[in-house]
């Protein structure tokens, strides 16, 4: 009896551990980041690297932070999303072009459009990884002191626009 006992008390705990990571959802995992400052950068604007944007040039406002990539199928379905909420006017959004080819970036926009406030490129991942992004896409709201509240792994669907993210917008504009 002793013999079958450990074998089969092993495999149950192997079922619980199963049974609890099943539940967990991997778009929900808490960021670092959250509640601490916005790591500053400085990057080259898509369509015109000539000018440079620096993430203190948004102090004092709300904004959001959204990482994208013309060779990111999850952007795509995002996207008219992210558009409705830019042409809302409700919050600056700025787009973080994540380690893409400039020209392939600038032909997605043209041919999907773009509502960005602008858009930078982080054709290295530098910027993406002190974000600590993962996967694209990812969403950043930025509160008017820099400082990170909120993190959204994967597309932004219009429940999380609606449930999370504008009235947390709200909150932090007021």
């Amino acid at each position: 009896m002793n013999r079958l006992f450990w074998p089969f008390a092993g495999f149950i705990v192997l079922v619980a551990f199963l049974a609890v990571g099943l539940t967990l959802k991997p778009s929900e995992l808490p960021s670092p980041l959250i509640d601490k400052p916005a790591p500053n950068f400085s990057l080259p604007e898509l369509k015109s690297p000539e000018n440079v944007f620096t993430s203190d040039s948004m102090k004092g406002q709300v904004w959001l932070l959204n990482v994208w990539a013309s060779w990111c199928a999850a952007c795509l379905d995002e996207h008219p999303v992210i558009s409705e909420l830019a042409d809302s006017g409700v919050v600056p959004i700025i787009g973080l072009n994540y380690k893409d080819v400039r020209n392939e970036a600038i032909a997605w926009l043209a041919r999907y459009g773009d509502s960005y406030t602008l858009s930078v490129s982080d054709t290295r991942g530098r910027v993406g990884i002190d974000f600590g992004v993962y996967g694209v896409p990812e969403t950043f709201v930025i509160d008017k002191q820099g400082m990170i509240r909120h993190k959204h792994i994967g597309p932004v669907t219009q429940s999380a626009v609606r449930d999370t993210l504008l009235p947390l917008i709200r909150e932090l504009q007021q």
